[in-house]
Formats: structure tokens, sequence, C-alpha cells
């Protein structure tokens, strides 16, 4: 097991890197702006900026616990499919973003300390999942990883169609 004091190294250390790599990508898409700004639908979608960052941070917490518990610990929290991808009433930029850092610490925490990066869950049932596949914990963090990027090219079109920034560019 590692310390969270050690330095990092191989495997482990890449998955961190590439984590805040694209984790910085996402939060990059809404410095400067306002809950207003955050909370508005650019597009035809319920996306909006806020409601991206929540997603995505709901979406890691829940394929941690995967991680630790398996399905039944994944589902232990019920999914807001309707309000998800936005922001409701009470809930600003500020909330959605310390939110993110303290479910991105618990990841960071996770790969840290799990003892074996190969351990396996069975995937919960559903129509997108293989029937009967298990995925490991390192297959867990390479999803949450393309989870995230996916969402920051998503983020960085919502913010550009707001004020013209980039992400990249």
């Amino acid at each position: 097991m590692t310390s969270s004091n050690e330095i990092v190294t191989g495997e482990r250390a890449d998955l961190l890197q590439t984590l805040a790599k694209h984790r910085g990508f996402l939060r990059h898409t809404v410095q400067g702006l306002t809950d207003e700004q955050a909370a508005k639908r650019t597009t035809v979608s319920e996306l909006c900026l806020g409601g991206l960052i929540k997603h995505v941070a709901d979406t890691e917490r829940g394929w941690m616990r995967f991680a630790v518990g398996g399905a039944e610990a994944m589902e232990s929290e019920p999914a807001d499919w309707v309000n998800g991808f936005r922001m409701v009433d009470g809930e600003t930029l500020a909330g959605l973003l310390a939110n993110y850092e303290a479910v991105a610490s618990h990841t960071d925490e996770l790969v840290l300390t799990l003892p074996d990066l190969d351990a396996s869950h069975p995937l919960p049932v559903a129509p997108w999942f293989e029937p009967g596949a298990s995925w490991s914990v390192r297959r867990v963090l390479l999803h949450v990883i393309a989870e995230t990027s996916q969402h920051a090219g998503h983020a960085d079109i919502l913010r550009e169609s707001i004020d013209g920034a980039k992400t990249m560019g």
C-alpha cells in the first residue's frame, strides 16, 4: 500500500497526472464566469457549464464507489437524471467546483492507497454494459479519464458560445 506522503511513480503517477490534466481542462472552461453564465444553456441540449461540472463530479464519485465496493455500492446513491446536467436553484459555480475538488481529492487518495488496481467487480446491469462483464479499478480510472476528457470538450464548446473563450487556442 502506498502512503500519500510518499513520492508516487509509475502507473499510479501516470493515472494521477492524466486525471489532473483533464480535470484542469474542464475547470479552465469555467474560469471567470458568473453563476448565471455557468447555468446558461447555449445549445438545444440541457447542458450548461455548471451542470457539466456537477455531472463529472457525480460520475467520478459513483465510479469510485464501484471501484471500492462494486455495483451495489455504485448504485447506493440514486442518479438525478433530470437535474444532473444543469444548475438548480441554490447551486453556485463555486459550490459545484468545491464539490468537484472534494471528489477529485477522494479519487486521488484511492489511486494512492488501493492495494490492487487489478481488483475487479461485475458491472451493474445496464443496456450499455456487456452482460456479465467486470471492470478492474484500472479500467474504472481509465473510464473516468475518458469521461472527464469528453466532457471537457463539451464544456469548451459551451464556453466558446458564451463569450468566445477557448480552453486551447
